[in-house]
């Protein structure tokens, strides 16, 4: 050990993981790390908006502590390991003698800070992808068949944890060809591929929903170059703090002298290249190129190894971001720090007011699968996201999570739905509305097809096909049909009820396929270009029952 770790590194690395437990056991859960958590109480090989590593970390977690512990301590397991695997890539002869400096780099990086203990699809995915570089620095000097078959093994669990992963391999890929001719690196995405299709076969079963999410469906909006381009640059700089100049130009200084080099460098170029090339499509975010971390770390420290002057510039920033840091981290569990509520802030007191407000009754939010899960992590019972129009698909409309609440008296929690029964104070000053729901009832997995695959404007009625997956026949005469209408980024804009015939009015067959005629209304002048049906019950909103589908010139009515 002693040989690869020096005695102060250890050290370092220990009061760092002593410092994240600390962090992770009292800093109440953001969002996402509840989303996951809600995840983890269904173990299954994929979910609608990631791949199941981040469920398998928590689910271990889990099985070893409790409460916010419980969802975060391989969490800080994997950050230290990150960093121990980046020092095991670093071969300059004078990397002992500036310990320090290696820790002040890595902990000034805002993002690879907090990816010490929250629990997010990036820590997994750092922790594999500096775990593949190693091993792949390894085999660049003598290829095995050992080494193809962890190597498989590590990509295939980076592809687990995060998509981006595909990234890191093609990059890795373009900056040494020859691996096209390589047997032992065949061998290896063998290796991988055959890992990966347990997954394959989840998301063909859900018919490739995560991926279809992600390229298609998901919301846009028109490009600006502040919102996208000028936000990706920001990002970038974000993501390194204050030691943002020296990185980058450590990136810029760096002479390509052996194909691991040029990897981390391809890696590293193509990362920011593809990304924002993507700016022009969508907006980025911060997180999408965390793994730059990984490679840049190690070319960062090389390089300040060499240059006297860049390291003592960087030694003072990094202890002004080590402080800056350190008080950021304590204002996360103590929020009078500084004037800002955040999402660590606030989420048990929301909680227990709910409770109180609920009575007894079920609790089910709108529109919101980050409150859903956050409620159930803290109340320690079931919660709902019940999705509108206006909202999106997410695990709670994939899952089978709505039948604990079917029949059920519930506290239907909204901010837009009128109250009738009480207000809930949310953490930001902001108020919910509470209404009771007795026997309630959830029709959100009907799905409507249209034959054609297009909507034609001005023909009616059009057909549609109902497919109901309930063991349970619905009258179709007591649903209320709606249409929601988005722009060409797949935005919501206006929903309007659609118009059923009466003579097709009849059941909806258990587990069968119906199909009904609806008209649909005459649009004002706007810039509609798809349609997306929806079903209404209970007098709420209307669901998401169907993909968008385009809108085309119809031939006048009929």
């Amino acid at each position: 050990m002693q040989k690869y770790f020096p005695r102060l590194f250890l050290l370092l690395l220990g009061l760092l993981f002593l410092i994240n437990l600390l962090q992770s056991n009292f800093t109440q859960l953001i969002y996402d790390e509840a989303y996951y958590w809600y995840y983890a109480q269904h173990m299954a090989w994929g979910y609608f908006d990631h791949p199941p590593m981040i469920a398998g970390m928590i689910k271990l977690s889990s099985w070893i502590a409790t409460g916010e512990l419980g969802v975060r301590l391989v969490t800080t397991v994997f950050s230290v390991g990150t960093l121990a695997l980046l020092w095991l890539q670093i071969d300059h002869k004078d990397k002992n003698k500036n310990i320090p400096l290696f820790f002040l780099l890595v902990f000034a990086m805002p993002l690879l800070n907090a990816y010490g203990f929250f629990t997010l699809p990036d820590t997994p995915l750092l922790f594999f992808s500096a775990l593949f570089l190693l091993i792949y620095k390894r085999f660049l000097v003598e290829p095995s068949w050992t080494k193809a078959l962890v190597m498989g093994i590590v990509m295939a669990a980076m592809m687990y944890s995060k998509y981006h992963a595909a990234l890191i391999i093609i990059f890795v890929l373009l900056s040494n060809i020859s691996l096209l001719k390589n047997k032992y690196a065949w061998a290896a995405v063998s290796v991988a591929l055959l890992s990966f299709v347990p997954h394959f076969i989840w998301l063909n079963k859900n018919d490739w929903v995560t991926i279809f999410f992600h390229i298609y469906e998901r919301p846009n909006q028109a490009y600006t170059f502040t919102g996208n381009t000028l936000g990706y640059l920001v990002n970038l700089i974000a993501n390194f703090g204050l030691l943002f100049p020296f990185v980058y130009w450590a990136l810029y200084k760096t002479k390509i002298t052996d194909k691991y080099t040029k990897a981390l460098v391809y890696l590293s170029v193509g990362f920011i290249l593809f990304f924002f090339i993507s700016t022009f499509n969508r907006r980025s975010q911060a997180q999408w190129v965390i793994a730059l971390c990984i490679p840049l770390t190690v070319l960062t420290y090389n390089w300040l190894l060499q240059n006297t002057k860049a390291r003592i510039w960087t030694f003072r920033l990094g202890i002004a971001s080590l402080l800056l840091l350190l008080y950021a981290r304590v204002w996360l569990i103590y929020q009078p720090l500084l004037p800002k509520v955040f999402e660590t802030h606030g989420n048990k007191a929301f909680t227990e007011r709910i409770l109180e407000k609920a009575d007894g009754a079920a609790v089910i939010f709108e529109n919101s699968y980050r409150r859903a899960s956050m409620f159930s992590f803290y109340a320690g019972q079931p919660s709902f996201s019940l999705n509108n129009l206006f909202y999106r698909y997410n695990q709670y409309a994939l899952d089978d999570s709505e039948n604990y609440f079917q029949a059920k008296r519930v506290a239907y929690i909204s901010p837009h739905y009128p109250a009738k029964d009480f207000k809930v104070m949310y953490k930001d000053s902001s108020s919910f509305n509470g209404t009771f729901i007795d026997n309630f009832t959830s029709y959100r997995k009907l799905k409507v097809i249209i034959p054609e695959d297009e909507v034609l404007l001005d023909v009616n009625p059009i057909e549609i096909k109902i497919y109901n997956p309930y063991k349970v026949d619905i009258p179709v005469d007591s649903l209320k049909f709606y249409g929601g209408f988005t722009d060409g980024y797949k935005k919501m804009q206006k929903s309007y009820p659609l118009e059923l015939n009466k003579e097709y009015s009849q059941l909806l067959l258990k587990q069968d396929t119906t199909t009904v005629h609806v008209n649909i209304p005459s649009l004002p002048e706007n810039d509609f270009e798809y349609i997306r049906f929806g079903i209404l019950e209970n007098n709420l909103f209307p669901g998401i029952n169907s993909k968008p589908y385009k809108l085309v010139s119809g031939g006048g009515n009929n």
